[in-house]
This record gives structure tokens, sequence and C-alpha cells, in this order.
């Protein structure tokens, strides 16, 4: 066992000196330039401060990253985006891949079909989206225009309510076949014989799908999910794209290039994206703990 545990360790370590190397180094430098007063011009004369950029009380007024308005603002805006996304893509990819399991002529043609607002790279979808929602020759407008379902066209992005929904329906049209395909992939794997014994039993498919499907694919669903909360809690190029740096839309992700860039306040860039790592890391690590639990428990009785 331990010879196994060693070669398995073996195997590993060039990978793990890679990702060292690749993530770990970047991250450690981030995370020592929030705690220094670092300007994007004069990074080699910075000087430690602690955790001034993150909180500090300066004559009776409270300072840093975590006393402004907007950054709280950001963290709750880039959560309701997480969770309405990807809770939309959870439900249409499962369809999708419920559509894509069944027979039918054609199917992978179908199927690769489905796979091409994936494939187009996220800025190139923005630009397009963009587009199409312009509130003078956007196809969208016009289109609702023909359908009598609105009067005149819409500034979709002018508005911070419609311009967030908008990036949740660009969102959610890109990345829905990647769920899809996740939870195809773990549909493809599923043995017929309880299916074949539920369909001579003669019960009804809903019950089948939330009793026998469901559970058994719950695994690979856990891994779509914490994949793509990863991707919308670090959402940057959507939103950079469809709406610039409106105050109303921004997200963490934003929120940190905007103080990294434009400010040029490397320190409290840095400590905006040290907190978003800890946000995603904790988070995640709840949904990974939620889950092994529950499975662990359902596995116990």
């Amino acid at each position: 066992m331990r010879a196994r545990i060693r070669a398995a360790w073996l195997f590993l370590a060039p990978t793990l000196v890679v990702l060292l190397a690749v993530a770990g180094w970047p991250l450690a430098r981030t995370i020592w330039f929030s705690l220094t007063d670092a300007e994007l011009g004069r990074l080699s004369e910075a000087r430690f401060i602690g955790f001034a950029n993150y909180l500090e009380r300066y004559e009776g007024e409270w300072l840093g990253v975590l006393a402004d308005p907007l950054w709280w603002d950001a963290v709750w805006r880039t959560l309701w985006f997480a969770l309405v996304s990807v809770g939309i893509e959870a439900v249409l990819g499962m369809v999708v891949a419920l559509a894509l399991n069944a027979r039918f002529p054609m199917r992978g043609l179908v199927r690769a079909v489905v796979l091409i607002p994936w494939a187009i790279p996220t800025i190139v979808s923005a630009r397009i989206w963009s587009w199409m929602l312009n509130d003078q020759f956007g196809v969208i407008n016009h289109a609702l225009m023909g359908l009598g379902l609105i009067d005149a066209p819409v500034a979709w992005m002018a508005h911070a309510d419609t311009a967030l929904w908008a990036v949740v329906i660009v969102d959610v049209w890109k990345t829905t076949p990647f769920m899809a395909l996740l939870i195809l992939a773990a549909l493809q794997m599923l043995p017929t014989d309880c299916y074949e014994a539920a369909r001579v039993d003669g019960i009804h498919p809903i019950r089948v799908f939330f009793r026998v499907t469901l559970p058994l694919i719950r695994p690979a669903l856990m891994v779509a999910l914490i994949f793509r909360a990863l991707d919308a809690l670090r959402v940057f190029d959507l939103i950079y794209v469809l709406t610039a740096n409106s105050a109303g839309t921004m997200s963490m992700s934003v929120y940190a290039r905007q103080l990294l860039v434009e400010f040029q306040d490397v320190g409290q860039g840095s400590a905006a994206s040290t907190l978003l790592f800890l946000v995603i890391a904790l988070l995640t690590l709840s949904v990974v703990l939620l889950g092994r639990l529950k499975l662990d428990g359902e596995a116990a009785r």
C-alpha cells in the first residue's frame, strides 16, 4: 500500500511543481503586494503597510477595500450572478442532456451544433451579443418590436437591472452546452438494468428521473456545478465587454481590475484580488464538503 502511495506521489510531483510555479508564485506575489503600498509605476519601492489595504481606521474614518461600498456591491452582485446563471444553466443543461441522450436521427450532428456557443471565445460572444442588444440597430429589439412585445427600442445596457439580466442571458447561452456535455457524459454511463425494471413495473418516467437518474448522476452534476460556479464567481470579460466600467454591473474581478489598471493602485488591487480568491476558495470548499457529507450520509443509510 505504501509503495502505491509513494508511486502516486512520484507521478503527481511534476504536475504539482508546474502548478506551484504557474499558480502558486503569482498568488504569493499578489498576497505580498496586498500588504504593501505598491503602485503600478513603482513596484520596486513598495513598503510593507500590513492590512491597511484591507481595512484601516485613519482619523476616525475606515479606509481600505472592506470599507468601500462599491466592493460589497460587487460581492453581492457577483454572488447573485453566479447563483442565477449557474442555476438556470443546470436546469437547461439537464433538459438538453436528456434530449441528446435519446435516440433520434442525426443525433451526432445535433450534439455538435449544440456545442457551438461553448466553442466561441467569450470575448467574441460578448461582442456579438452587444451588437444584437444595441438599442439602435440590434436585431433583438427589432424582433421584439416585430412581435409586438415592445413599442420602442430598449437600451438594454443603459440600466443596471436590464444590463445584469442581459449578461446572465449571454452567459447562459454560452455555457449551457458545457453543463449539458458533462451531464450527458454521466447519462451515457448509467446502467440500463434499472430502467428496464422500471419500464416493466410501469413506473412513471418523472418518478424514475428523480428516484433513479438524478441520484446516479449527482457526482457528475456536482462537478459541473463547481466548475461553473468557479467561472461565474470570477467573471470578468463578459461583464467588461458588455457593460464596461459601469458601477451598477461591476463584479469583483472588474472592481480589482479598476484598482490595478485605472487607479494604478497595486496594493488595494491586490487586496481585492486576494479577497476574491478567498471568497471563491471558501465557497468551493463549502460546496465540496457539503456534497461529500450528503453523499456519505446517503451511503451510510
